[in-house]
């Protein structure tokens, strides 16, 4: 019922779009043979409201995937350069936060990894709420930031970087099969805060895939039971995702984004001082309040990066890269 109702929106919409379009072509050449001026620039702005509501159409059309009106797990990493990068890193899961709240999402926490003496080392949440996926997809990649470093005593400036990868939620309509001897479990102490029981007892687990290397965790609840649960449907999760993107390698290699995240593999730089822009190294989208950006205001540089998508246009030189 829920791809009845999407489809029957989305075919309506356009159907809409198309019956407006030539109601205001009809009155721009009525209007035009009576010389009514007037009638004319009322249809005129009636075309230019339909080419945007035409725009937001096409960017609905690119949340059409498998699974991109799905749930949505986000990882982050600090790179290389300790409380630099781990407090680069916690800003990163603040930008995300408040952009899942700005979209009306609702954000739970999975796991997070404190950093020794700001910051946080790593952190997966969950983001729920419709095309959650579908409009995440395209963050994961290595994240830039230049700025004077505040733990510098002489003002230096410095860069640091934090990888991002957001992969889908399973739903009960999507078959994973895992073998148990492909993993490894380890139950360990959580970290942070919690209270005595969840830091004195092994709840948190840690879920192995040998064959692929791919690793996930969870700590956010006192059970063990329950945090096994979790980490087994994050598990599930990644597997699908990896699987989405072999499929999209085969299908268009210049479209491959995630295989393999390295520090050299930047999608967006943030430019603190001695100026200030943010800009997405892919699509040359940029923008001159990174205050903005880091409260939450993503939606252009995603839009831009599905765009890029539908047009084919992945295989495009890289914007040059910022210092």
């Amino acid at each position: 019922m829920r791809e009845r109702n999407k489809l029957d929106a989305a075919i309506s919409n356009y159907l809409r779009l198309e019956s407006d379009y030539r109601n205001s072509v009809e009155m721009i050449e009525l209007a035009s043979t009576e010389g009514e001026a007037g009638l004319v620039a009322e249809a005129e702005a009636s075309l230019k409201a339909l080419q945007a509501r035409a725009g937001e159409l096409e960017l609905q059309s690119l949340l059409s995937g498998e699974a991109d009106g799905n749930d949505a797990y986000l990882e982050i990493h600090a790179g290389a350069g300790g409380t630099e990068s781990q407090d680069w890193a916690s800003m990163l899961l603040r930008m995300y936060t408040r952009w899942a709240e700005r979209r009306g999402f609702k954000v739970e926490y999975i796991e997070e990894s404190e950093g020794e003496e700001a910051g946080i080392k790593s952190a997966t949440i969950l983001v729920k709420g419709e095309n959650a996926y579908g409009w995440g997809k395209t963050e994961s990649g290595v994240h830039r930031l230049v700025r004077i470093s505040p733990f510098d005593s002489n003002a230096r400036r410095h860069t640091s970087f934090a990888s991002v990868w957001v992969y889908p939620v399973v739903d009960d309509n999507i078959e994973v099969d895992v073998n148990e001897k492909d993993v490894r479990i380890d139950v360990y102490r959580a970290s942070g805060a919690g209270g005595q029981h969840v830091n004195k007892t092994e709840s948190a687990v840690r879920i192995t895939h040998i064959p692929t290397g791919i690793v996930v965790s969870c700590q956010n609840d006192r059970s063990q039971h329950k945090n096994r649960a979790t980490a087994w449907a994050m598990l599930r999760s990644r597997l699908y995702e990896h699987e989405l993107e072999k499929r999209e390698a085969i299908a268009d290699a210049q479209n491959a984004q995630k295989t393999d995240i390295g520090w050299g593999h930047q999608i967006r730089s943030y430019v603190l001082q001695p100026y200030q822009l943010v800009k997405d190294l892919r699509t040359g989208v940029q923008s001159y309040a990174p205050q903005d950006v880091l409260d939450g205001d993503l939606d252009p540089f995603m839009q831009a990066s599905l765009a890029q998508r539908l047009k084919g246009a992945g295989d495009t030189q890289p914007v040059e890269d910022l210092e």
